[in-house]
């Protein structure tokens, strides 16, 4: 857009935009990291119910905040808010009630309203992180993300994966938004030939799983090994 609405590493199912684009995108970044010594920490995350929980009115305000004409904003205002439906079971019918929730997967306009809900998130998230001198570099494709951090030491990126995700879950919360704990990976690329067994991402404090790093990690259809031997 030509106001910059959608965040840049915002890799989603727009046009020229796909999973082969995190991959490599992704694997420049170690690339680039490497020359300059560094270990490259990854942090991946999901969130639950992702399309079944966007909300209609908070995705016409986002509509409005990008600066679209009140003709397209009204026009998906129409098509999302204020939808009804009930529940048959047998013999039994529910009564109607409002559902001002979801954006169906596999709708043909999904993609484009999942890159505007979602952009307002990122844009906040990576300011938020700014603000407290948290270096962290953010990738999303969808509601699959990625911190990634760059770093000699992998103490110290676990220190920012940490706090990033801590600001990350709670500012997910405001969007009526749930992280996956359980589908969330730590992975550390380091092409050095001596002993590599970095230790475990504890997140239990703030609400997240103890992150043991594996030796591979598929991630957007890709396989990696910690010095990208095959990917």
């Amino acid at each position: 857009m030509a106001n910059d609405f959608i965040y840049l590493s915002q890799l989603e199912e727009l046009k020229f935009k796909s999973t082969t684009d995190t991959g490599i995108t992704l694997t420049h970044i170690i690339h680039s990291d490497w020359i300059k010594n560094n270990i490259t920490s990854t942090l991946a995350f999901d969130t639950v119910q992702f399309f079944s929980s966007l909300d209609h009115c908070l995705f016409t305000h986002i509509l409005q905040k990008a600066g679209l004409n009140i003709c397209i904003v009204n026009f998906f205002a129409d098509y999302l808010v204020g939808r009804r439906t009930n529940y048959v079971w047998n013999y039994f019918s529910s009564l109607t009630f409002e559902v001002n929730i979801e954006v169906g997967q596999e709708s043909a306009l999904s993609p484009i309203l999942l890159a505007f809900y979602f952009s307002p998130f990122l844009y906040i998230l990576e300011k938020c992180l700014k603000n407290l001198n948290i270096p962290i570099s953010i990738i999303s494709f969808v509601n699959d993300s990625l911190f990634i951090s760059q770093n000699k030491s992998i103490d110290i990126s676990n220190s920012y994966l940490f706090c990033s995700y801590n600001v990350m879950t709670k500012l997910l919360d405001k969007f009526s938004l749930i992280v996956e704990h359980f589908k969330t990976e730590v992975f550390h690329f380091n092409r050095s030939h001596n002993l590599f067994d970095p230790p475990p991402l504890n997140l239990s404090s703030i609400g997240g799983p103890v992150l043991t790093p594996k030796n591979l990690w598929k991630y957007s259809g890709f396989i990696f090994d910690r010095k990208l031997s095959f990917y």
